[in-house]
């Protein structure tokens, strides 16, 4: 009996391996997803930028992990809020500090936060139809003082605190109030001026000329010394490869994903459209977003 249970304990951790080694994304798959030995880790951020709590754990994990040499973060991101981006941005800094080469592949869409993420890289690869930049800063606020007033509503506010209703919606922004939101987007546009110019190793001047909220295509990235290399994920593994001395084409771990049983109907089986279940997105009153 104890023969027994000893295989099949043996065999549900092997099957248990094969379903973790088809899980890990499809680099792995198709570099034979190996469980052992120096590998490149592909980490993804996607979407808009407001939570960024997991993947910062998983930066942090990969750090830690002797096994891993390099990360390869795949960017499709319009941006998001500022201080999460920023978070990101710190987090694959200390990874290079530590001695990991870091690579930057954008996807469809890197702009704005997403490119800010992207410059704390060694190296970033763009496809040539990559959209990024959009190097600024926005707070959008509506106004909807003239339609209370249709309606007969009278929006009563108590406040200790001069500012402390900045941007409310129930009446005019005042030319101070603006002067006050024009300043703090100017300090925040600055530091990612900085960051880019940092990161990119550019002087200030030379970010300056392209760093008005335009966005570019991949190979007009390059042009610019955005980015590095026009390249797919699969060049920008064999990049981080070679900074970290590793051979090609490198064993790859994927990026860790969370069970969803909606993902699964949808994706899996096609029961449901794409927007059939629209990711849920915090609600702010006065946002601050680097964002395209």
């Amino acid at each position: 009996m104890i023969g027994a249970a000893l295989a099949v304990y043996a065999g549900v951790a092997g099957l248990f391996l094969v379903f973790v080694s088809s899980r890990t994304g499809p680099s792995a798959g198709a570099r034979g997803g190996a469980f052992f030995g120096e590998r490149i880790a592909v980490v993804e951020l996607e979407g808009l930028i407001v939570d960024v709590d997991g993947l910062v754990r998983d930066l942090k994990s990969h750090r830690d992990d002797p096994a891993v040499r390099a990360v390869v973060i795949r960017i499709n991101s319009p941006g998001g809020v500022v201080a999460p981006t920023q978070e990101l941005h710190g987090a694959l800094r200390r990874l290079r500090e530590a001695g990991k080469p870091v690579v930057a592949s954008l996807g469809a869409v890197a702009a704005s936060g997403g490119y800010y993420v992207a410059v704390a890289a060694d190296r970033i690869y763009a496809n040539p139809g990559t959209l990024t930049g959009s190097i600024g800063v926005i707070m959008q606020m509506a106004n909807v003082n003239a339609l209370l007033k249709k309606v007969g509503v009278d929006y009563v506010v108590v406040k200790a605190g001069e500012f402390k209703d900045l941007g409310s919606f129930a009446r005019p922004m005042s030319a101070e109030e603006r002067r006050v939101l024009q300043a703090l987007l100017d300090d925040v546009h600055a530091q990612f001026i900085a960051a880019v110019a940092a990161g990119r190793k550019l002087d200030r001047a030379e970010v300056l000329r392209f760093a008005d909220g335009r966005i570019f295509s991949g190979t007009q990235a390059k042009e610019l010394r955005m980015v590095d290399a026009l390249g797919s994920l699969e060049d920008a593994v064999d990049g981080a490869a070679a900074l970290a001395g590793l051979p090609k084409p490198p064993t790859v771990i994927g990026p860790r994903r969370k069970f969803s049983l909606v993902d699964l109907l949808r994706n899996e089986l096609g029961l449901f459209g794409a927007g059939a279940f629209p990711r849920a997105l915090p609600i702010f009153k006065t946002p601050l977003y680097l964002m395209d």
